[in-house]
């Protein structure tokens, strides 16, 4: 007959701790899961957006953040002050990561927004004057990008090389043949659209165009392509909470049917959801 045999003091110490500081970290990341996600983002489309997400996914608990023009959400992410944010394109992303020598992670590709020439003063190309004036932005990866939408809608032509707007970023010194002559205003491009009734033409990124009541797909004389648009916006989060189960499940659903369906419905044109330009 087996006799019941009692484990060492200090075994069963170190057995009920074991357990204790499971319990411990089971409540910690129970707690966790339990905080809302900080997402940065921009209030047209993307705020919009996370707002419908939340509406179909109401276990995801979303804290959306619409900052002020002048601060960097990049800078904000790095620091800890949000956890997540869904403003930019990768080539963007790029560039602030070696601005501010800072390794992101790339959760979710969204949606394009297609930068369009937009004139207040004009009604086509051929009534621009010469020497007529052109309002771009004046970050260098939405500079490069306006000059190759330029140069799309036969105003310019770029240096030979300058070929994928993904690779070779361009600048005003990259122009190589101009016919009208046109003088190019590097502006930030939050301001962009308030300058519309000063210059002859204004190149303006998608959400600050909608922000301003412009409806691209109707009111630009030129947009971008969607196909092969290297400009997708992104959700961006950092190396230490790219696995967080919240994240994951924000990146699924942005990525999912029911989010393009609400895009293609909610903007008509003028934000398109990845899936539809790939198609």
């Amino acid at each position: 007959m087996l006799k019941n045999i009692a484990l060492p003091v200090s075994t069963s110490l170190s057995i009920a701790a074991r357990l204790t500081a499971v319990a411990a970290l089971l409540s910690s990341l129970s707690a966790w899961a339990a905080e809302p996600l900080r997402v940065q983002a921009d209030p047209v489309p993307h705020a919009e957006i996370l707002a419908y997400v939340q509406k179909i996914d109401p276990s995801l608990n979303l804290k959306v953040i619409e900052i002020p023009s002048g601060v960097n959400p990049n800078e904000l992410l790095a620091h800890g002050d949000v956890d997540a944010n869904y403003f930019q394109h990768v080539p963007y992303l790029l560039s602030q990561e070696k601005a501010l020598k800072e390794k992101f992670e790339v959760a979710a590709t969204v949606h394009i927004e297609p930068l369009g020439v937009y004139s207040s003063r004009h009604k086509s190309y051929a009534e621009v004057p010469q020497n007529g004036t052109v309002a771009v932005p004046n970050n260098e990866t939405n500079l490069s990008r306006a000059l190759y939408l330029l140069q799309s809608q036969g105003l310019i032509t770029l240096k030979a090389g300058f070929t994928d707007p993904a690779k070779n970023q361009a600048t005003p010194r990259d122009i190589a043949t101009n016919p009208k002559n046109l003088k190019i205003l590097e502006v930030e491009s939050p301001q962009i659209p308030r300058s519309l009734p000063d210059v002859d033409l204004a190149v303006i990124n998608g959400n600050f165009a909608l922000e301003a009541g412009l409806n691209p797909a109707k009111d630009a004389l030129g947009l971008e392509s969607a196909k092969g648009n290297p400009y997708a916006n992104i959700l961006v989060t950092t190396e230490k909470l790219k696995n967080d189960p919240r994240i994951k499940q924000l990146a699924k659903d942005l990525e999912s049917p029911q989010v393009a369906e609400f895009i293609k419905e909610k903007f008509k044109g003028s934000v398109l959801p990845v899936a539809a330009a790939k198609s």
